[in-house]
């Protein structure tokens, strides 16, 4: 499925949840890796507020791509923010929705 680029220019950003491995199987704790890299995954919470209006995303990034101790309530850039529209199949229920991938998360200047 294709992806869009999302415009944060004008936006703040901050960390809301700490990284958190992402996780194939929550069973037996596989975590996810990027396929390119091989680079572990994980999962940060951001909250995004442009023109007048915040929101939450859960957004995965390479664990290579985010500073050690990064914390909720810092201010940061997220570098190469795509969507990803999904669909699947579970249990004879359908179920879709967006998903959010990162290629870096750094800092504020």
């Amino acid at each position: 499925m294709p992806s869009f680029k999302i415009d944060l220019s004008t936006a703040v950003v901050i960390v809301a949840t700490a990284p958190e491995a992402k996780l194939v199987d929550k069973r037996t704790g596989e975590r996810a890796v990027d396929r390119e890299s091989g680079a572990g995954l994980s999962t940060v919470g951001l909250v995004i507020s442009d023109e007048g209006e915040g929101n939450l995303y859960k957004v995965t990034v390479p664990e290579t791509g985010y500073p050690e101790g990064l914390q909720p309530g810092a201010i940061v850039q997220v570098v190469g923010l795509k969507a990803r529209d999904w669909e699947n199949e579970f249990n004879g229920q359908k179920r879709h929705g967006i998903s959010f991938r990162a290629v870096a998360i750094t800092p504020a200047a």
